[in-house]
């Protein structure tokens, strides 16, 4: 009887690759009533980026996560956003200036905004 080798097994494949960040606290000027207008209020950031499948071996190859925070931050920056889904979009977009990316979903929660534990928002997601 003669030994049978194993079948060749074919190369792993990357399928997919994403950064995400997660909980990202700001506080911003946001709201469309008065009493929101002049003040802070916390929002609750959940970023999740596609980018292609592609090996990673430094920081340039992929998106840094500290870019996201910074966008989001950016974003507070420029002043009152009067949607959390204009806030969303912005930051979507942002995230799609780098190329790498071809999914951006975004979530913005706006705790308090209803009073108690509940955290009303919302999800935009862009592709190219």
């Amino acid at each position: 009887m003669s030994a049978v080798p194993f079948p060749a097994v074919p190369q792993p494949q990357m399928q997919a690759l994403s950064v995400f960040v997660r909980n990202l606290i700001v506080d911003a000027g946001i709201g469309v009533y008065d009493h929101e207008h002049g003040r802070l209020q916390r929002l609750v950031i959940d970023v999740d980026l596609t980018l292609e499948p592609r090996p990673v071996e430094a920081l340039a190859d992929t998106v840094n996560y500290e870019a996201v925070a910074s966008a989001a931050r950016a974003i507070v920056a420029e002043g009152h956003v009067g949607l959390v889904e204009t806030f969303a979009q912005r930051l979507a977009l942002a995230c799609l200036d780098d190329p790498r990316v071809t999914r951006a979903a975004v979530r913005v929660a706006k705790p308090g905004a209803l009073g108690g534990e509940t955290a009303p928002g919302c999800e935009v997601v862009y592709v190219r």
